[in-house]
């Protein structure tokens, strides 16, 4: 056994990023006397699954080869037949596979019928990897809530706009390429009202010279005040869009902006607002089972005071702007003590361009 090659099934299942929610990435490769006869990955939702495209472009017989695969094979029927049954058929003499099926519906069911079946099977090659990679199923698979993402870019003295409110731009060019990578592998893109009434933004996938799609634009709005001349709702029957509001909205405003193409989701409230934990989960009933919020302060700290932000991204410009009005990525009302900051976990960084970006993950009080 080898990780190079469940390093190269990593990169394979990378190119299904953003095709394949509300499934796993997955890539496997077919290996026989040290050389790759066979790869393949989930490339869409619904789609043949990564061992049955890597079967399908197989250069040979693959019978008695070893087949690397970033998660367990499935052993039931959903979109497609089991995996684990061709497998069989294809007379594959061993499995390597990064990590078990996190459903605790079919975890494990896909090794066992493997093994019962006379294969060799060895899993949690690579486990750490193939996990981080699958971080957003991981989580919507057994809890139907979706995975949450915060991002934010601000300069290095903790600005995410000038005291004038000008924001264009913090980050650097690399790092907005970035950002537009991450809303293609998410399902959907989340602002509270004022960031929209600020920037009056797209919330689209643009990059350049890749096919991408463009994730569900969730609109918090608790009053139903969104502008009907915004981007967002000009573009609603172009872009799928989600209001997500409350009772204090106008009846007729919101039936003006369905007529517009807008769904319109009525959230609990909570202290006058958007109940943010049961909106989520009513979000997450729909499909949706991964979020980047963009902003703004007040919303992202609502999310992160209430748990329900999973990872975090925060891109620092090598610029400082200053001001006491200037204003930092998390408002609300903040916290009291030190003692009580909500402390950030498996911290990592690196450079796009001329920003570093932090990565981390809140830790659960």
């Amino acid at each position: 056994m080898d990780n190079k090659y469940m390093e190269y099934a990593l990169e394979l299942a990378e190119k299904g990023s953003g095709f394949t929610n509300p499934n796993p990435l997955v890539g496997a490769v077919i290996v026989k006397d040290e050389r790759i006869i066979g790869e393949g990955y989930h490339q869409y939702y619904g789609g043949p699954h990564a061992e049955v495209n890597a079967f399908q472009n197989a250069k040979e017989n693959v019978e008695g080869a070893t087949m690397y695969v970033t998660l367990e094979p499935c052993s039931h029927y959903g979109k497609t037949p089991p995996c684990v049954d061709e497998i069989i058929r294809r007379g594959i003499k061993k499995v390597v596979i990064g990590m078990v099926d996190p459903n605790p519906l079919v975890s494990g069911r896909g090794v066992k019928i493997l093994e019962d079946n006379g294969l060799e099977v060895f899993t949690g090659m690579l486990e750490d990897k193939c996990r981080v990679q699958n971080e957003i199923f991981n989580k919507y698979i057994t809890t139907k809530m979706p995975f949450c993402i915060f991002k934010s870019a601000m300069t290095l003295d903790g600005k995410i706009a000038t005291h004038t409110g000008d924001s264009r731009w913090v980050s650097g060019e690399e790092s907005r390429e970035y950002v537009h990578r991450i809303r293609q592998r998410v399902s959907g893109i989340l602002v509270g009202v004022g960031t929209l009434l600020a920037d009056d933004p797209m919330l689209t996938s643009r990059i350049e010279d890749t096919e991408t799609k463009n994730p569900l634009r969730i609109i918090v709005d608790t009053k139903a005040k969104i502008p009907m001349e915004s981007n967002i709702v000009r573009t609603a029957g172009e872009v799928r869009t989600l209001l997500v509001t409350t009772d204090f909205a106008p009846k007729e405003k919101l039936e003006n902006l369905a007529s517009k193409g807008m769904q319109i989701l009525i959230s609990p409230t909570k202290e006058g607002r958007v109940d943010i934990p049961n909106a989520i989960r009513m979000i997450g009933e729909m499909g949706i089972d991964s979020i980047l919020v963009e902003g703004g302060s007040t919303i992202a700290y609502s999310f992160l005071e209430e748990q329900m932000i999973d990872k975090v991204l925060f891109f620092i410009a090598p610029k400082v702007v200053g001001g006491e009005e200037s204003k930092t990525p998390l408002g609300g009302i903040g916290i009291a003590l030190m003692k009580d900051a909500i402390n950030i976990d498996k911290m990592s960084t690196c450079i796009i361009g001329e920003d570093i970006l932090v990565t981390g993950y809140p830790v659960r009080r």
